[in-house]
C-alpha cells in the first residue's frame, strides 16, 4: 500500500480533507500555521471549513471524476469524519497516501467490527452481541440481561441510533427505535464517570499522548471536558496503555481518540473502551489552549512526516461546547480573560448543533498519584 513509504512534506504542500465540518475547519487553521495549503473535499456547500481553505470541491463523495481532480492536486489525503465511504477511501488511497489507514476507517465505522477488533487485541469492553433480527435480540437479552443498550452497527452518534433496554417489555419499541438495521446489544456499563485519551502516531511508529480528560454528557451530546480527570495514577495509565495498543494495532497514523469507562472499585475489571473514533476529536479541543502542540497541529505533523510536538500540558483546561441557543452567549465568554472562544463560521443555529466551544484556562494544580 501507498501509506507503507514515509514521506516528510515540507512547507508549501497541499493537504486534502474530506469533510468540511468544523474538524475540518480546525485542522486547516492548524496547516495553515505551519505553511501548508488545504482543500477540502464536502458535498455541502455551505461547509464551514469552505471558508478557510485554499480550494474547496462541492461533490458526492462517490464521484470519481472529483476525487481524482481532488486527489491531483494534494499530497496527502486525511478525513475529520469516519464516515467516509469505503469506496471513496480505496479510490483515494490507490493515488495518493491517505492517513489514517483504511483499516481504521472500517474498524470505526461499524460498532460490531470494533468490539471485535477490541477482542483480538485483548481490550476489555462492555459484553456484547450481534443483533441482525428481533429474535436475535430476545436471545441476546436472555444472556446479557438488562439493563441493556442496544446500538446500531453504522451511522450512529451524539446518541443517535441507540436505545436503553431497561426491562424485557421494552425490546420491540427499542428495535422499531434503530429501524430494524444490524445493531449489537451491550450490557449496561455501571461507570463512574467517562474518559477519553487522545494519541498521536507518527509514520515511524513514534507515539505522544494528552492527558486523559473526563467527559460530561448533555442530551447525549458531550457537554464539557474537564482536564485533568479525577482518575487515579493506575487508571491513567492504563488508559493510556490501552490507547497505545490500539493505535499500535491498527498502525495508525494521525490523531485518534480513545472513549472509555472508569467503574467503581467493585468492578471485576474498572476501564472498559467504549469507542475510538480515527480522527481529531471533540474531547480533544482543550489541547487548543493547555498543550504546546494541539491535536489538530499533532495530526498535521503525524499525516506529513513531521516529529510530533509536545503534548505536555501547562495548564488545568475545562472545554464547554457551545450547542444551538448557547452560542448567543459568545459575547460573555468573549469578555473573560479566563476562556478562549472557537467558533465554527455556521450559519444557522439549531437545537443540538455545535456552532463553537470555549476552553477555560486555569493554573495547572499538582498532579495526583491517587484517587480515593
Amino acid at each position: 500500500m501507498m501509506n507503507k513509504s514515509i514521506t516528510t512534506l515540507p512547507p508549501g504542500s497541499t493537504i486534502g480533507i474530506l469533510g468540511g465540518g468544523q474538524l475540518g475547519r480546525m485542522l486547516a487553521l492548524a496547516a495553515s500555521r505551519l505553511g501548508f495549503n488545504i482543500h477540502i473535499f464536502c458535498p455541502d456547500a455551505n461547509s464551514p471549513a469552505f471558508k478557510v481553505a485554499a480550494k474547496s470541491y462541492s461533490a458526492e463523495y462517490d464521484d470519481e471524476k472529483a476525487l481524482a481532480e481532488f486527489a491531483r492536486h494534494t499530497d496527502v489525503i486525511t478525513y475529520e469524519f469516519e464516515n467516509v465511504p469505503a469506496d471513496t477511501a480505496a479510490f483515494l488511497s490507490s493515488r495518493i497516501p491517505l492517513y489514517p489507514n483504511e483499516q481504521a476507517l472500517s474498524v470505526a465505522q461499524d460498532r460490531l467490527a470494533e468490539r471485535r477488533f477490541l477482542a483480538a487485541a485483548s481490550i476489555p469492553t462492555a459484553a456484547y452481541a450481534s443483533i441482525a433480527s428481533i429474535e436475535d435480540l430476545q436471545e441476546a437479552i436472555s444472556k446479557i440481561g438488562t439493563p441493556s443498550v442496544l446500538k446500531a452497527c453504522r451511522l450512529g452518534y451524539d446518541g443517535k441510533g441507540q436505545a436503553v433496554i431497561k426491562k424485557p417489555d421494552d425490546i420491540s419499541g427499542a428495535w422499531k427505535k434503530i429501524s430494524g438495521v444490524p445493531a449489537i446489544l451491550e450490557a449496561f456499563i455501571p461507570f463512574e464517570r467517562e474518559i477519553s485519551v487522545i494519541i498521536a502516531r507518527s509514520q515511524t511508529g513514534d507515539m505522544v499522548a494528552y492527558d486523559p480528560g473526563e467527559n460530561r454528557h448533555h442530551n447525549h451530546i458531550l457537554d464539557e471536558t474537564l482536564v485533568p480527570a479525577d482518575i487515579s495514577a493506575d487508571t491513567q495509565n492504563k488508559a493510556l496503555e490501552f490507547a497505545r495498543k490500539i493505535a499500535e494495532s491498527l498502525e495508525y497514523v494521525g490523531i485518534l481518540g480513545v472513549e472509555m469507562f472508569v467503574c467503581n472499585s467493585s468492578a471485576h475489571d474498572p476501564l472498559y473502551v467504549n469507542e475510538i473514533a480515527p480522527r481529531v476529536h471533540n474531547s480533544g479541543h482543550w489541547t487548543q489552549d493547555a498543550c504546546n502542540t494541539d491535536q489538530f497541529e499533532q495530526h498535521i505533523r503525524a499525516i506529513c512526516g513531521w516529529p510530533l510536538g509536545d503534548a505536555a500540558r501547562h495548564s488545568d483546561a475545562k472545554m464547554k461546547n457551545l450547542i444551538g441557543e448557547d452560542f448567543h452567549q459568545w459575547p460573555q465568554y468573549a469578555a473573560r480573560a479566563d476562556c478562549n472562544l472557537h467558533l465554527y463560521g455556521k450559519l444557522n443555529v439549531r437545537p443540538g448543533r455545535k456552532m463553537g466551544h470555549v476552553n477555560q484556562i486555569m493554573p495547572k494544580k499538582p498532579d495526583k498519584t491517587s484517587r480515593n
